[in-house]
């Protein structure tokens, strides 16, 4: 078993070797059978700590009487229970302090119990409290986040009808100012202060004289400013 916690970069690979493993599990679960399944490349031995850590594998990859136990469960609340049984098991320390709270520990208190246990960065703490999240999901001892994708999907095109959708304005007052103005609007029900702020960058030729600069300036306020 390794010394401390362990940790995967993706609780996504490890859900899906979990999943694998309850379709089937050889006798012998090692890099080579990740290699050939084509799961978690180049990330291999994160992944077979885990296994080992919750003993469904020995140190030499050979599947554990544990593992072949809870892995052939066809009931999901059988499987539930006995795949809860082991992570508890694996994760004594930590249940022995917060007691089956610990199923439901925010990343915050997770990430402070595994940086004190293993003198772990913030980068493997927060990964060894993401590892043992997704195996208190895959419990049934806590609730997975809800999906945000279908919102992050939807937010542009909502973004974008609020932002062509036009301005109703029942009182406007223009009040010039010192290189722009402000409008005063109603938008569902209340007043915005909307403010246009207009820059204008004047490259001065350098022959000219003083009655060429005025007759610029003449120019830029009478179809400018005044108009």
């Amino acid at each position: 078993m390794p010394d401390k916690h362990p940790y995967v970069s993706g609780t996504g690979v490890l859900v899906q070797v979990l999943d694998h493993l309850k379709k089937s599990f050889p006798a012998i679960f090692d890099a080579d059978v990740l290699r050939k399944l084509g799961l978690a490349p180049q990330n291999e031995s994160y992944i077979l700590n885990t296994l080992r850590f919750i003993k469904l594998i020995d140190d030499k990859g050979a599947r554990t009487a544990e593992g072949q136990k809870t892995f052939t469960q066809h009931d999901s609340t059988a499987f539930e229970k006995a795949f809860s049984d082991l992570v508890k098991s694996a994760y004594a320390d930590l249940f022995k302090i917060h007691g089956d709270a610990a199923w439901t520990l925010d990343s915050a208190r997770l990430i402070t119990y595994f940086r004190q246990a293993d003198q772990s960065t913030e980068l493997v703490g927060t990964r060894q409290a993401s590892a043992f999240k997704a195996l208190a999901i895959y419990s049934g001892k806590a609730e997975a986040p809800a999906s945000s994708s279908r919102a992050k999907t939807k937010s542009p095109v909502a973004s974008r009808a609020k932002s062509r959708a036009p301005v109703k304005s029942t009182a406007s007052d223009d009040h010039p100012s010192e290189g722009g103005s402000s409008r005063i609007v109603k938008e569902s029900g209340q007043e915005r202060n909307l403010g246009l702020t207009v820059r204008i960058e004047i490259n001065l030729p350098a022959s000219g004289d003083q009655d060429t600069y005025d007759k610029i300036f003449k120019s830029i306020r009478a179809n400018l400013i005044n108009a």
